[in-house]
């Protein structure tokens, strides 16, 4: 059998005869894919990250009251707090308050006390005075019958009595004084009548009981007055005429002439 005959075609060196290759992409073209991809990755990453923070912010947004409720509990406590502290400073002020106060009652107490422990002790050192004198009225008593003083001495032993008590004017007072420039009132009196040899006992009380009573309303120069009851006497004088005594009447007085109606006496007695 015979072969085909094969047609031979003639081509100029010059014809173009095409390429039966597979294109190739360009460059441009691959650096454009590579991009894409590239960018789609980096969209992808994008929106990972977007995803991401918004899950995030999502996340916190949700976490949002938690932090609010604890805020508010902070204030409340913070509040409270506040609140206890006042309360403790308005009672610590009262406690303050309160203190002072007893301070000031204590001071005032013991002032008191101070004051009546003072008076306690001006009080005994009087009735230890009163019990010496006693004592001392006991051991100087002296008897003076109406007989031996009923018969005067001459007139001018009254005068020297008168002058030996004016002379003693402006004197002062001192308890249990017996001159001479301080007397108590039997004290001056007992001197006086010294003077003229007559011996009087030396306190009121038994002075009250010397000698001749006589009434207040026939009142002679020289004669003894007395405050208080007869034997109980708490002070004497002495009349000097004229509606007048002189007596050594107190601390703040001292030896004084005093008119008797001022202070009328209780009873007189007559020595001279």
């Amino acid at each position: 059998m015979e072969e085909p005959l094969i047609p031979v075609v003639l081509m100029s060196h010059t014809a173009h005869i095409r390429s039966h290759r597979k294109p190739r992409r360009s460059a441009t073209t691959s650096l454009a894919v590579r991009a894409g991809v590239a960018g789609g990755v980096l969209s992808m990453a994008a929106a990972g990250a977007s995803a991401s923070a918004s899950a995030a912010e999502t996340t916190q947004t949700l976490e949002l009251p938690t932090l609010t409720a604890d805020l508010a509990a902070q204030v409340a406590q913070s509040a409270d707090a506040t609140q206890q502290a006042a309360a403790n400073y308005e009672l610590q002020a009262e406690r303050d308050a309160a203190a002072a106060a007893a301070a000031k009652e204590a001071k005032k107490d013991l002032a008191e006390a101070k004051k009546k422990a003072e008076a306690k002790k001006k009080a005994e050192e009087a009735r230890k005075a009163a019990a010496e004198a006693a004592v001392s009225r006991s051991s100087e008593r002296t008897t003076l019958s109406a007989s031996t003083t009923a018969s005067a001495p001459a007139s001018g032993s009254v005068a020297t009595v008168i002058a030996f008590l004016k002379a003693q004017v402006g004197d002062a007072y001192v308890m249990g004084g017996t001159g001479p420039n301080a007397w108590d009132c039997s004290g001056l009196v007992q001197a006086a009548f010294k003077q003229v040899g007559v011996d009087l006992p030396r306190v009121s009380q038994d002075q009250s009981m010397a000698g001749t009573d006589v009434s207040l309303s026939n009142l002679q120069v020289g004669d003894i007055l007395y405050w208080g009851a007869k034997g109980s006497a708490y002070h004497v004088g002495v009349y000097i005429g004229n509606g007048q005594y002189l007596d050594a009447a107190n601390p703040s007085k001292g030896v004084v002439i005093q008119d008797l109606s001022g202070y009328p006496a209780t009873g007189a007695v007559r020595v001279l």
